[in-house]
């Protein structure tokens, strides 16, 4: 195997490590989501709404945190860059998720909602992977 295939190589086995992290973190944020949500509506009897609204935000900080300093190892980076590039990795996704989600029941039909979720997640993940290792947690090259 040449140099460059060992980079590329490692490279390769480099991004899949962190996507792996990234899926666990996701799956953390997921279920700290469903957990405050559930808390919100069933002992404060908050509106579903505000309490959609209120556990995406404690989740979406959840998993900032954890990817920063675990997923992409980047304490150094500037925080509220990282941050707001990572909301605006996040909004992105969930649009397109609900974009995804909508056509899937709307214009294919597809009649169990939890799947078509299922696979719009899918869908979304490795665009928002890309989103944050590109642009949110970019390691500085210089």
């Amino acid at each position: 195997m040449s140099v460059t295939e060992n980079r590329l190589y490692a490279r390769g086995r480099r991004a899949a490590k962190q996507f792996g992290k990234y899926c666990l973190v996701g799956v953390t944020g997921f279920a700290v989501n469903l957990i405050i949500y559930s808390m919100l509506l069933e002992h404060v009897h908050m509106h579903y709404l505000v309490g959609a609204t209120i556990s995406f935000a404690v989740a979406v900080t959840n998993n900032f945190v954890l990817n920063k300093y675990w997923t992409f190892g980047n304490p150094q980076g500037d925080l509220f860059t990282q941050a707001g590039r990572f909301l605006i990795v996040s909004i992105t996704s969930l649009a397109l998720n609900l974009a995804f989600l909508h056509t899937l029941i709307e214009v294919y039909n597809v009649n169990n909602k939890i799947s078509a979720q299922a696979v719009a997640i899918a869908l979304v993940t490795a665009l928002n992977f890309l989103g944050n290792k590109l642009w949110s947690f970019r390691q500085s090259t210089t």
